[in-house]
């Protein structure tokens, strides 16, 4: 700030006007020029997969289910960048083309699945997922068009709790909460199902920055020191014992380890970010950590996670009911792809039960191999990266802190999934963002895109002091 600038401040004076000491930083329509010139390579890249696809599996090119993969899911994210041209024309142009990328490779190997399994019409995954790709595509826009600032989400912070806890609780409701595959986490009525702890993670991330931007202070300033590092007071510990206590229902009850590890790591990274306090962090591994290993201990559920992870080639446990035939069957799937696969439609990703949706990280690195696994890798990477530079570049604590947030949520389901399905750390049975099957995560994930891209907007048309 120039030293003209901070006396009119200090003195309580009107904020200059722009073109006066403060000025808008505006990026020309070349950031829209070149999202459209990704997104053309990306829907090229989608279109080309399926065609290598059908090429692989058949032998043959079908254009009508090209058009019906393809072009879909093309026509699709071309509406998204036209809405982003009138009501956000200074978004981030990578993220856009980077999820668009992400969902077709996804589709392109969920058809490829469908082919080996001979499911045809509506019954295709593929035929879904590209449908729940419409609505997810459609809700984005629609959140970019109501929400033209994200300061506005600041306001509902409770709101944003209590939604949360009602869609964290919904599957527990007899009558419409659905066990499948042992775990409780979704809702279903009449034909339609739906996991609603997917849409939970972006109003927790809400409320977490919400709440720690008003909390900020007393969070990072008081408490004792021990060994180098300041410790909470015992009043400010309820937050996090609260989500302790909430991941640790979401086990016993719910049964699902991933989405717990999700939240709780979710709400350390960001009390960790507004206050700088290495403590917190200490605090919340050495408090999953022991819930892990008395759930371990009671819980047959996570007791069996942990043996099939730390004991997967073990005949007994290999052939057991629920035992490690998927992860073991994952594992050889990734050791035939080698190092640049088998090619599309020619491995046997279908042998490894639900290589459309848990698995489908393995059923991509057995066709693609490691090099494929690589370039996904790093399309995670840049997305990551985008969400986290966008972030930081924000003036407001509450932008920073929601940036962070929806950025980890991405990060930290990727490291889940892959870490579990390569066998670094146990099995959870989250789903692999934008990739795999499955309308509620893609719906949860798309409206991440919509929330970062719109930040990245209202970031870069904030005024800025001139010096």
């Amino acid at each position: 700030m120039s030293g003209n600038a901070a006396a009119i401040a200090e003195a309580g004076a009107p904020a200059p006007t722009p073109g006066r000491g403060i000025r808008r930083i505006r990026v020309p329509q070349k950031l829209r020029n070149l999202e459209l010139f990704l997104l053309v390579i990306v829907c090229a890249v989608n279109a080309f997969a399926v065609v290598l696809v059908q090429f692989g599996a058949l032998g043959a090119a079908d254009i009508g289910t090209i058009i019906t993969l393809g072009a879909g899911l093309s026509v699709l994210v071309i509406g998204m960048h036209i809405a982003l041209r009138f009501v956000a024309t200074n978004a981030d142009p990578f993220i856009l083309p980077i999820a668009a990328l992400l969902n077709g490779i996804g589709i392109a190997m969920i058809y490829r699945i469908d082919i080996a399994e001979n499911l045809t019409g509506w019954e295709s995954t593929a035929v879904r997922q590209v449908v729940w790709t419409g609505l997810a595509v459609a809700i984005a826009i629609i959140v970019i068009l109501v929400i033209r600032n994200h300061r506005v989400l600041q306001r509902y912070t409770y709101v944003a709790m209590l939604v949360a806890a009602i869609l964290l609780l919904l599957p527990m409701l007899p009558g419409i909460g659905q066990e499948i595959y042992g775990a409780r986490v979704w809702i279903h009525i009449g034909a339609f199902s739906f996991q609603p702890g997917e849409v939970a993670k972006i109003a927790l991330a809400v409320f977490f920055a919400g709440y720690l931007v008003s909390r900020r202070d007393s969070l990072s300033m008081v408490g004792r020191t021990v060994l180098g590092m300041r410790f909470p007071r015992a009043r400010d510990l309820g937050p996090i014992l609260v989500l302790w206590a909430l991941s640790m229902s979401i086990i016993i009850f719910q049964r699902d380890l991933g989405t717990a590890l999700l939240y709780f790591g979710l709400f350390v990274v960001m009390i960790y970010v507004a206050t700088g306090r290495a403590s917190w962090v200490v605090l919340g591994v050495g408090l999953f950590l022991a819930g892990a290993v008395i759930a371990g201990q009671v819980l047959v559920y996570v007791n069996d996670r942990f043996t099939n992870w730390l004991d997967a080639f073990n005949p007994d446990i290999y052939n057991a009911d629920g035992g490690s035939y998927q992860l073991v069957q994952g594992l050889f799937g990734l050791a035939n792809g080698g190092l640049i696969g088998t090619g599309l439609g020619q491995g046997r990703p279908d042998i490894t039960p639900l290589a459309q949706s848990d698995y489908i990280i393995a059923s991509i690195g057995e066709e693609l191999g490691l090099a494929g696994m690589f370039a996904i890798l790093a399309l995670y990477l840049l997305f990551i990266a985008r969400g986290f530079r966008i972030s930081f570049a924000g003036q407001d604590d509450f932008g920073r802190l929601l940036g962070v947030g929806l950025s980890f949520t991405v990060a930290l389901q990727c490291f889940i999934v892959i870490g579990g399905v390569t066998r670094v750390i146990p099995l959870t049975g989250l789903t692999t963002p934008f990739l795999a099957a499955g309308g509620s995560s893609l719906v949860a994930n798309w409206i991440i895109v919509a929330l970062l891209l719109r930040l990245s907007d209202t970031v870069r048309n904030q005024p800025r002091l001139v010096i």
